[in-house]
């Protein structure tokens, strides 16, 4: 479990507990990361199952953060997209009992736990033992907002609702939210997932039962959301993100295979369009096949990162561009030769783009990427969005469409490209003048640090 020596009266012992998904387990760490930064004597224990470990294990971390596992809740659970409500549900009835002989057997104890609250179990554990816990929310505040005010939805006759008929009627009533359509409330109020709805509003629920609330967004891209929640919350709603890796752009780039990073810097600034469709669910074949052919049409250099797909993409996409498995994207998308993102939307990569200044061509998936793809386009003026239409049966966007839409979006000449790129860029300023010393996320965290630190409890 690692070689630091600490002193186990006066050290503050974080155990951090994500929800088992890559989604959860990279801002999670990147706060641990955060905290050790700030307080050198802290001893971060992170919890994950033994199939992560075997992922993450031995990937460069501090040497006061240290690995404990779990046992795996399914046989596989990169398999968990084939069966996601009964992962969600795993999660929820298998890791409890593992978890709390972990805690029995921990030196020195825990100070506190910082929980996903998808675990939704993870607050009451904390609760029982009289553990200070801090519920980390890893999507945006607006999603929050959403989940906590569902019952409003459902006085208001918008849940259960056809979105396929009612996907266009306004919703203005939420607290915190901008106007939105019902078409782009999180996909799990309008399909067949009452189970994984049930455990999300489970999830935000416990958090309010959490001594604090942190939040991997940033204040000001979402203030009238967090103000709302500050409102609701008795505990303390500390705002620290993006809690992605910014702190390594520092380091050298390290690993294999960086090829990728050589091939941009031969490419004119702000010419690569970046693509990734996100690390757990992907769009149907025929959809691939579409955004395969339209890239490769609209004579854009691109740079895509295709984790299972790899060699199949390369015999559709021509050679105007670069096909990976694996890439760093955050490196990628702050090069210089990088001009957009067509990103599924999922919220690490919606506040990577953000942070590097880029704007965002969306295609959005599932759950909270749809109203993080409305997000984007509408509220923060940032990007376009691939539109969907019924094409033989299926939901789909064409290789005309997608061609068009890529060279339009790529157009940094275009007085609507001049004003989309400006937006980015202030928003960029805004990333970074929150994490900057004094800045609202490095003073949430410095906060958080001191209250944990000095054993403040509710």
């Amino acid at each position: 479990m690692g070689t630091v020596k600490l002193d186990p009266l006066t050290t503050c012992h974080v155990v951090a507990l994500p929800y088992p998904g890559r989604g959860h387990i990279n801002p999670m760490m990147n706060l641990c990361k955060f905290l050790v930064s700030k307080k050198h004597d802290m001893l971060v224990t992170f919890v994950v199952t033994e199939e992560w470990h075997g992922f993450i294990g031995s990937d460069p971390k501090p040497d006061n953060i240290r690995f404990a596992t779990l046992p795996n809740v399914i046989p596989s659970e990169i398999g968990r997209a084939k069966d996601f409500p009964g992962f969600v549900e795993a999660v929820n009835t298998k890791l409890q009992e593992p978890f709390e002989r972990l805690l029995d057997r921990l030196e020195p104890e825990a100070s506190v736990i910082v929980v996903d609250p998808y675990v939704v179990w993870a607050v009451r554990v904390g609760n029982n033992r009289n553990i200070p816990v801090a519920s980390l929310w890893t999507m945006s505040a607006s999603v929050f907002s959403v989940l906590h005010h569902f019952e409003l939805l459902k006085e208001n006759g918008h849940f259960p609702a056809d979105v396929s008929v009612r996907g266009d009627e306004v919703i203005d009533y939420i607290p915190g939210i901008s106007t939105t359509r019902m078409a782009d409330l999180p996909t799990v109020f309008h399909e067949d997932g009452q189970q994984v709805l049930n455990r999300a509003l489970e999830g935000v629920s416990s958090a309010y039962k959490a001594q604090y609330l942190l939040s991997t967004s940033v204040y000001e891209l979402e203030p009238q959301a967090f103000d709302t929640l500050k409102a609701k919350f008795s505990s303390p709603v500390y705002p620290i993100g993006p809690s992605i890796p910014y702190v390594e752009l520092s380091k050298t780039a390290h690993g294999n295979g960086l090829d990728y990073l050589q091939w941009l810097d031969f490419q004119p600034k702000g010419s690569v369009l970046y693509i990734s469709l996100g690390s757990f669910l992907s769009v149907s074949k025929a959809q691939m096949d579409e955004i395969v052919a339209g890239v490769k049409n609209s004579g854009v250099r691109f740079l895509w990162v295709a984790r299972g797909d790899a060699s199949r993409l390369k015999d559709g996409v021509g050679d105007m561009g670069l096909v990976v498995p694996w890439c760093d994207q955050l490196r990628v998308l702050c090069h210089s030769s990088v001009g957009g993102f067509l990103s599924h939307c999922g919220w690490n990569s919606t506040q990577e783009a953000v942070y590097a200044g880029l704007p965002v061509l969306t295609c959005p998936i599932f759950w909270d990427q749809i109203p993080n793809g409305k997000q984007i386009v509408e509220d923060w003026k940032i990007g376009y969005t691939v539109k969907k239409k019924k094409v033989g049966g299926e939901d789909l966007v064409t290789r005309e469409e997608i061609a068009e839409l890529v060279q339009r979006f790529m157009d940094v000449e275009s007085n609507e490209g001049k004003e989309m790129r400006k937006r980015a860029k202030q928003l960029q300023e805004t990333c970074q003048g929150a994490i900057a010393k004094g800045g609202s996320s490095d003073a949430n965290l410095d906060a958080f640090i001191k209250d944990i630190s000095q054993g403040y409890s509710h």
